[in-house]
């Protein structure tokens, strides 16, 4: 379903940091996505919605070059990234937090945050982050993986933060996490959304994501079905409802 681009041309929308267009991925010989069609403009934050498994997590990936067999056409700030390995995407100051959080047993949680090199200017500073994550400093020593879940979740985002990146790719950034570690999430997306910083998130949890988030897609059987904004939430309720089985 080819996404209605007329907010997307008018004089006061944002200058477009994300471009996807006809995005087709396989695993293996199983095709996963069929014609992805999105953009995110700078300073945005977006969510893909959708049940498991209609291609949310994988239209991440393909974005950040982690998937072998793809085709379409994919820009980061009008420049094309087909053919260009993760590194290459990362270089364009693009970063992607799994939903496994990929937190080291090994290292502390000060060495999990300093893992990632700073790739741009204008990231977060150890201290900064600290101001953010205030678990995080007090954490700083333990191993990684002694965390709790919620401030695993916080390691990795603030990791990203660390990098200078201003695109993040999160991914089911809520999941299995506490109400309270749900809301402190929503309160740093906030904070990256005031900094400047442009997020496309998949999420599961649709009441965290309708607080959050200025536009939204519905992933169903790796295509686009229905993308609508956040003033759209309630006009267009019954016809979301339907499509995420609410």
């Amino acid at each position: 379903m080819p996404e209605n681009n007329q907010n997307a041309n008018n004089n006061t929308a944002p200058r477009q940091m994300l471009q996807v267009q006809n995005l087709r991925a396989w695993y293996g010989e199983t095709l996963a996505l069929d014609g992805i069609d999105l953009h995110v403009g700078e300073g945005e934050v977006v969510c893909l919605l959708g049940r498991n498994g209609a291609g949310k997590t994988t239209t991440l990936r393909a974005i950040m070059g982690l998937l072998k067999k793809r085709e379409g056409q994919i820009s980061i700030q009008g420049k094309p990234t087909e053919g260009l390995p993760p590194e290459a995407i990362a270089h364009l100051g693009v970063a992607y937090c799994p939903e496994e959080r990929g937190i080291f047993a090994s290292l502390s949680t000060e060495e999990n945050l300093m893992l990632p090199p700073v790739l741009h200017p204008g990231g977060l500073t150890v201290e900064e982050i600290y101001q953010v994550f205030p678990n995080l400093q007090a954490r700083r020593k333990s191993p990684g993986t002694r965390l709790s879940g919620g401030e695993q979740q916080m390691l990795a985002i603030a990791r990203i933060l660390r990098t200078g990146a201003r695109l993040l790719l999160l991914d089911e950034a809520t999941e299995g996490l506490a109400p309270v570690i749900v809301q402190k999430i929503g309160q740093t997306l906030e904070m990256i959304r005031a900094r400047g910083y442009t997020v496309l998130m998949v999420e599961q949890n649709f009441r965290f994501a309708a607080s959050v988030a200025d536009r939204f897609y519905v992933i169903e059987e790796g295509r686009v079905a229905s993308h609508f904004h956040r003033a759209e939430l309630e006009t267009r309720r019954d016809e979301i409802e339907a499509l995420l089985g609410l």
